[in-house]
């Protein structure tokens, strides 16, 4: 049998060349190789593949999502504290306006309570971990572009929620009368209850950890009205400075110094605050997603958000706030004495009720009705009438003042 034309002069039989792919030949195969690996990847991210644990109050149950679902809904904190209880946001208790836009979308994916806006519970914690030193509401208004928050005195009387020793709001969460409930949503019924706040999220910090936060962001920069001497050898000097993060816990902490004791911590709190605030702001995305990272892997706070959540309220934080529409208000009332009956005494801050209802009514309800005194289960220790004082009925301030020095409620 003969060979054709493929043996050269020594006859050895050379191979015959090959068609040289022209680009467009390259360019659609690339493609298909492309397409096939998105193909491939979106199966994967979007195939039930991994077990997902969901905590709802001391249930855990188990289902499998995908890798694209299992980031949405991953908590990675929530196991400390649980979940919240859910309110069906078309529950007419919410009292809804009627008025508002049947089709009103803030933009945002949340599972919020009530379209619009967004509010989470924030609780500093003592020493001990059981009382809440710090007791902050901050309101997201996400269609205005805008957050209030709303500052509880620890010491606010709250006979019928909270330790009946004390009647004081930070011994809600440890030892509250309300059973069967997680100690963090035992503070968010309270909340409901007096304030006719809906919580939708939480954040729990300890005050062990302000320190290793504060450190993770690189320090405070701060200006401090005047000195604060913590211990004898703990000693912040009036003026500007950084405060480090042990510096900060001294900072936040601190109270017999002052002439209003835990009011003039709540002032300072504020400042705080603004500082905090004014930090966040000017750092980057970068350096925000790598002090998330340091706090997450350390598990420095105890949360119900999920990354997601995360990331959309720090996207609205950075895109939309600004010092100047973020403000603070301090629940109005005045300080008095609890006698619990055992022969002691209890130093306690006794909520107006009427001033509380109207600066809620102003601030806090963008998309609700109006409440009346009688909607609260808010008690007076001292009624009104007989009240010695006014001061802390109107305690409104924005940061930006706080942070200029402009600012009275905020001095000590």
């Amino acid at each position: 049998m003969s060979r054709k034309n493929h043996s050269d002069e020594y006859g050895y039989y050379a191979p015959k060349k090959r068609k040289k792919n022209s680009p467009r030949d390259i360019i659609t195969m690339v493609a298909g190789i492309v397409i096939s690996v998105v193909l491939i990847l979106l199966m994967v991210f979007n195939a039930p593949i991994i077990n997902f644990k969901k905590v709802d109050g001391n249930t855990i149950t188990t289902q499998q999502v995908s890798i694209m679902k299992y980031w949405k809904l991953w908590q990675p904190l929530v196991e400390k504290e649980g979940t919240l209880t859910k309110v069906d946001s078309n529950d007419s208790a919410l009292n809804l306006k009627s008025d508002l836009d049947s089709n009103l979308n803030d933009g945002l994916d949340l599972e919020q309570t009530i379209e619009g806006q967004y509010t989470i519970l924030f609780l500093g914690m003592d020493e001990s971990g059981e009382l809440s030193d710090v007791d902050w509401i901050l309101q997201f208004d996400l269609i205005a572009g805008s957050m209030n928050i709303l500052q509880i005195p620890r010491d606010s009387y709250m006979p019928d929620y909270a330790s009946y020793s004390t009647t004081k709001f930070n011994s809600i969460y440890h030892s509250g009368q309300e059973t069967g409930v997680t100690p963090i949503q035992r503070v968010v019924d309270a909340i409901r209850e007096n304030f006719c706040i809906y919580v939708d999220a939480y954040v729990k910090l300890n005050c062990v950890d302000i320190a290793n936060i504060v450190d993770s962001v690189g320090g405070i920069p701060i200006t401090l009205p005047e000195q604060i001497t913590y211990e004898a050898d703990k000693v912040l000097p009036a003026g500007e400075q950084t405060l480090n993060g042990q510096q900060s816990e001294w900072f936040v902490r601190f109270r017999h110094g002052y002439a209003e004791g835990d009011i003039g911590r709540v002032k300072a709190q504020r400042i705080f605050l603004a500082a905090a605030m004014e930090k966040m702001l000017n750092m980057s995305q970068t350096e925000l997603m790598s002090a998330m990272q340091k706090i997450y892997k350390n598990q420095w706070i105890a949360t119900d958000l999920s990354l997601e959540q995360i990331s959309m309220v720090a996207d609205f934080a950075s895109q939309r706030l600004t010092m100047d529409n973020v403000n603070v208000f301090m629940v109005p009332g005045e300080g008095s004495t609890y006698y619990p009956g055992d022969g002691s005494a209890q130093s306690v801050y006794s909520i107006h009720k009427s001033a509380t209802i109207d600066l809620l009514n102003g601030h806090f309800r963008p998309y609700q009705n109006e409440i009346y005194p009688e909607e609260s289960a808010i008690v007076e220790l001292v009624p009104e009438g007989e009240y010695l004082a006014r001061d802390y009925d109107d305690t409104q301030e924005n940061l930006n003042d706080i942070s200029k020095g402009d600012s009275n409620d905020g001095a000590q």
